[in-house]
């Protein structure tokens, strides 16, 4: 009867190593196919949803440890749910990246009539802070300080139209457009403020 429980237990061991072994293949490639899945969708991720890539990469590496530690009934119970990570990771970077491109695409589409539009306004202002610099009596509702902010406010806005159609012309028109509206808000006030009519 001993000789048997002892023949049980040397089995029941071996079966308990057979079975380690058959599941370390298992885990290994588990983990090589989350890492390859994850590899994909990086750059994406790290510029579209870089939050969600860190959750994803700190289950991969808890993935990987339980791996090193020979635990691979971990690996292989939790494989299932980094995969599913991984996925939910892709669609949510490309849903990021499809409304960063039709952005683009909208302003691209804008810029042709602002870049048409805030030159104008510029000159104008330039040619009414000239005439007013000349003239000897200011019009009705403008004021000494209001001549005096358009005149130094010129420079600024010049530059700040150049930084926009530096952008444009590099391609990212989402941050052109976004110093233009600034440009053409700060140039409407401008024009207020000098009596003119900003269109």
């Amino acid at each position: 009867m001993k000789k048997l429980s002892h023949w049980l237990l040397a089995a029941l061991a071996a079966a308990l190593v057979m079975s380690c072994a058959n599941q370390k293949a298992p885990a290994e490639q588990a983990v090589a196919v989350a890492e390859a899945a994850l590899a994909a969708v990086r750059d994406s991720a790290q510029k579209y949803a870089p939050d969600q890539l860190q959750a994803v990469e700190d289950q991969l590496k808890g993935l990987k440890d339980s791996l090193a530690k020979g635990d691979y009934k971990a690996v292989l119970t939790g494989a299932p749910t980094v995969n599913s990570a991984i996925n939910s990771l892709k669609d949510a970077a490309e849903a990021k990246k499809a409304d960063a491109d039709a952005a683009a695409a909208r302003a691209k589409d804008a810029w042709g009539p602002v870049s048409a539009d805030v030159p104008m306004m510029i000159e104008a202002i330039a040619k009414r802070v000239d005439s007013l610099s000349k003239s000897h009596r200011l019009p009705k509702g403008v004021t000494k300080q209001g001549l005096a902010a358009a005149k130094s406010g010129l420079d600024s806005l010049k530059s700040q139209w150049t930084e926009a159609t530096s952008a444009a012309t590099s391609g990212d028109y989402t941050t052109a457009m976004a110093k233009a509206e600034g440009v053409k808000t700060k140039a409407a006030e401008m024009m207020r403020s000098l009596g003119m009519s900003s269109g």
